[in-house]
C-alpha cells in the first residue's frame, strides 16, 4: 500500500543513497561534492525560442566533421590507393589515439569549464579547433608524402570536437527545464542529422559527382574533396556563430573566483567526484556504463551498415550513399518528433522502447538476409527510425541526473565511459562472423558476413538489459528545476 501524502513512509527513518526520492520523483545531491559555481543564465525554457535555436544550429553545423569528414568523404579520401598501401590501418591507429586522448582529458576540460564559468570560451575555443584542422585538409594533396598530415589533422579535429561537445551538451540544461529537455534534445539532435545530409548533397553534386564542379573545381590532384573540406570548415563556422554569440557572459553577470588550473589537482578533484558517485548515487554510475554499452551498439550501426548493405546485400557504393542519405533523413526527423515522448514518457522508457524495436528490425534483417536487398531497405529503414532517439535520450537522461555547476564533468565522464567501451562492437562484429563461419560451416568468412548483425544486437541487448535497473528522475539540485534568468525568447 502506498502511503497518504504528507505522512512519512516506512522506510522514512533509514538513510538513503543518491537516487530518485520516492516523494517527489527527484534525485537527491551527491553526498561529498564541492559547491558547484554559478555556470551561466537560465533561458526561458521555450522549446523554439531562439536561445534554443541558436544551440541546435551547432548541431547543424557540426555534422560536417561528423558526416562529410569522418564518415563519408575524407577517410574514404585518404584511405584511396593514393595515399600507399596500409593507410586505412594507419587511420585506425590515429583514430585510436585519438580516443585515448578524449578518454583522459574529457572529464578535466569539462570541470574546468564548469569551475572558471567559461563554457562559452570553451565551446568557441574547441569549434574554431575542429574549423581549423579542417580547412587544413584542403592541403592534404593525393600522395603517401601528405597522410601523416591528413591523419594528424583528422585526430586532431576529432579530439577537439568531443570536447566541444562535452561543453555543448552541458548548455542542455540551461536552455530546457524537466518538461520540454527531450524536445529540446531531439531538435538538436535531429537538425545535426539532417543538416549533414544537406551539406553531403551540396559537396558531392556540386564537387565531387560533376566532372567539372561548382568554380570549375575537377578531381585533379584531389580538388574536388579538398574544396569540399574548406566548405565543411565554414559550414562549421558559420552555424557555430548564433550559440557563441546567445550563450556569451554579458558584463553585469557575476563572475566566479579566479582559480589557477593546475592538472594534478583536477585529477584529484575528478577521482573524487567518481568515489562520491560510487558511494553516493550509483544509479548514475549505472547509467554511465549502460550508455556506454548501447551507445557503443550504435556506433557498431553506424560502422557496419554500409559494409553489410555492400557484403550481405550486394549494394554497389552508389546504393550505400543513398541509403545512408534516406536513413539520416529518416532518423533526423524521428528524433526531432520523438522528443515529445521523450518529455512525456521519460528518457528511459524512450531509450528501452527504441533499443527494443532495433532489435527486433536487425533480428529480421539476420533471419531474412538470403531475401534480398528490399529487406535491407524496409527493416534497415525501420531500425534508422529509433537511431537518433536512442542517442537525444540518452543525452537528457544524464542531464537530469547533473548536480548544477558539474555539467561539463559529467559530459566528461559520458565521453570517457563511451571511448572505454568502444572496443564491444567491433570486437562482437568479427567474433559473431567467425561463429556464424564455424557454426555454418560457409565456404569462406566472407559467406558468413550476415552473423556479424548478431554480434551488434549482443551488444545492444546487453545494453538494454543494463538500462533496465537505471532509475529516472530529475535531482532536486538540478539547473533545470531553475527559475529562469532572462526571458529571452
Amino acid at each position: 500500500m502506498s502511503t497518504p501524502p504528507g505522512q512519512p513512509g516506512p522506510d522514512a527513518s533509514r538513510p538513503r543513497p543518491a537516487g530518485i526520492d520516492p516523494s517527489s520523483s527527484t534525485i537527491d545531491g551527491v553526498a561529498g561534492s564541492t559547491s558547484p559555481v554559478e555556470t551561466g543564465r537560465r533561458f526561458s525554457g521555450k522549446t523554439l525560442s531562439w536561445p534554443v535555436i541558436a544551440w541546435s544550429l551547432w548541431d547543424w553545423g557540426s555534422a560536417a566533421f561528423n558526416a562529410v569528414i569522418t564518415t563519408f568523404v575524407f577517410t574514404v579520401y585518404l584511405t584511396s590507393e593514393a595515399f600507399g598501401d596500409g593507410a586505412d590501418s594507419d587511420l585506425g591507429w590515429a583514430l585510436a589515439t585519438s580516443g585515448v586522448l578524449i578518454a583522459l582529458f574529457a572529464p578535466i576540460t569539462g570541470q574546468r569549464a564548469d569551475r572558471t564559468g567559461n563554457r562559452t570560451l570553451w565551446l568557441g575555443i574547441n569549434t574554431m579547433l575542429v574549423v581549423i584542422a579542417s580547412a587544413g585538409m584542403f592541403f592534404v594533396a593525393p600522395s603517401p608524402d601528405y597522410l601523416w598530415l591528413g591523419l594528424l589533422l583528422l585526430a586532431g579535429g576529432n579530439v577537439a570536437f568531443e570536447f566541444a561537445s562535452v561543453n555543448y551538451y552541458a548548455m542542455l540544461n540551461d536552455l530546457s527545464t524537466p518538461k520540454n529537455i527531450g524536445r529540446v534534445s531531439g531538435l538538436g539532435w535531429g537538425l545535426g542529422y539532417i543538416g549533414g545530409i544537406v551539406l553531403l548533397l551540396i559537396v558531392f553534386f556540386g564537387f565531387i559527382d560533376p566532372e567539372v564542379g561548382l568554380f570549375g573545381v575537377t578531381s585533379e590532384n584531389g580538388m574536388d574533396v579538398r574544396v569540399s573540406m574548406l566548405l565543411a570548415a565554414a559550414w562549421f563556422a558559420i552555424f557555430a556563430i548564433p550559440v557563441l554569440w546567445v550563450m556569451r557572459r554579458k558584463k553585469d553577470e557575476p563572475r566566479p573566483p579566479k582559480e589557477r588550473f593546475q592538472f594534478v589537482e583536477s585529477y584529484k578533484r575528478l577521482f573524487r567526484t567518481v568515489a562520491n558517485l560510487w558511494r553516493t548515487d550509483r544509479n548514475t554510475v549505472f547509467f554511465l556504463i549502460a550508455s556506454a554499452v548501447f551507445r557503443d551498439g550504435m556506433a557498431g550501426v553506424f560502422t557496419f551498415a554500409g559494409v553489410i548493405a555492400g557484403t550481405v546485400f550486394g549494394f554497389s557504393s552508389g546504393d550505400v550513399i543513398i541509403f545512408g542519405i534516406v536513413a539520416n533523413v529518416v532518423a533526423g526527423i524521428a528524433t526531432i518528433g520523438f522528443g515529445v515522448l521523450d518529455d512525456k514518457f521519460g528518457p528511459k522508457r524512450l531509450i528501452i522502447l527504441s533499443l527494443s524495436a532495433m532489435i527486433v528490425s536487425g533480428l529480421i534483417i539476420f533471419l531474412f538476409h538470403d531475401r534480398g536487398p528490399t529487406v535491407y531497405w524496409v527493416f534497415g529503414l525501420l531500425l534508422a527510425i529509433w537511431v537518433g532517439p536512442v542517442q537525444s535520450a540518452s543525452r537528457t537522461f544524464l542531464s537530469r541526473l547533473i548536480p548544477k555547476g558539474k555539467e561539463g564533468e559529467f559530459f566528461g565522464l559520458y565521453a570517457t565511459t563511451g571511448r572505454a567501451a568502444s572496443f564491444m562492437a567491433p570486437t562482437a562484429y568479427s567474433g559473431a562472423i567467425l561463429v556464424g563461419y564455424y557454426l555454418t560451416d560457409a565456404a569462406s568468412r566472407g559467406a558468413a558476413s550476415h552473423w556479424g548483425i548478431l554480434g551488434i544486437l549482443t551488444v545492444l541487448f546487453v545494453g538494454l538489459l543494463l538500462v533496465l535497473r537505471v532509475r529516472t528522475g530529475v535531482r532536486a539540485d538540478s539547473a533545470l528545476r531553475e527559475e529562469p534568468t532572462t526571458t529571452q525568447a
